[in-house]
């Protein structure tokens, strides 16, 4: 279903995006203990356009995980690698054959409100012991504010991949 090469492109690519992942995480967004906003949703999403939803679950867990033990925020959780990884692969999934609308609002949304708010949720609950009902209704303000930025995103994105191949980056 979906072709996933390891070559020495694709490795450098997805490790260049990986790099950008982390810098846009941990030093180029606004973090709270519950709530974090910024950019670093993007390098996922060009590698769920041009690598499907593997190489996008990649950048995602390589760049929490490394980005957790070079520059660490808190406490490492193994939880938030595997929302990370699964944000990916839903982008990957909506997004590597075709960009549009529908698609790009179904990706966001199941990231969104399905992984970010409901499992970074309890993944936050368990870390800090916090209850989970009032921190969900905290975390519902970042969902709301990160979906249109997001949908904005990802079509700018595309568009730009489009327009210079979009896949520039494989043999």
């Amino acid at each position: 279903m979906f072709k996933f090469r390891l070559t020495t492109r694709t490795i450098t690519t997805l490790a260049l995006l990986t790099a950008v992942e982390i810098v846009l995480s941990r030093f180029l967004s606004i973090s709270a203990w519950n709530i974090k906003i910024g950019f670093s949703f993007v390098p996922v999403v060009v590698a769920s356009i041009l690598y499907g939803p593997i190489g996008a679950g990649i950048v995602g867990a390589l760049g929490d995980f490394v980005g957790a033990i070079l520059f660490p925020i808190g406490a490492y959780f193994p939880g938030f690698t595997l929302t990370a990884f699964l944000t990916g692969f839903v982008f990957g999934l909506f997004l590597y054959k075709k960009q549009d609308w529908p698609r790009s609002i179904a990706a966001v949304g199941i990231n969104q409100f399905v992984l970010s708010l409901f499992l970074n949720t309890l993944w936050i609950s368990i870390l800090y012991g916090s209850p989970y009902v009032p921190l969900l209704a905290t975390r519902v303000v970042q969902c709301l504010l990160l979906t249109p930025v997001q949908l904005v995103c990802i079509q700018a994105v595309a568009k730009s991949l489009a327009r210079y191949g979009k896949k520039p980056f494989t043999a």
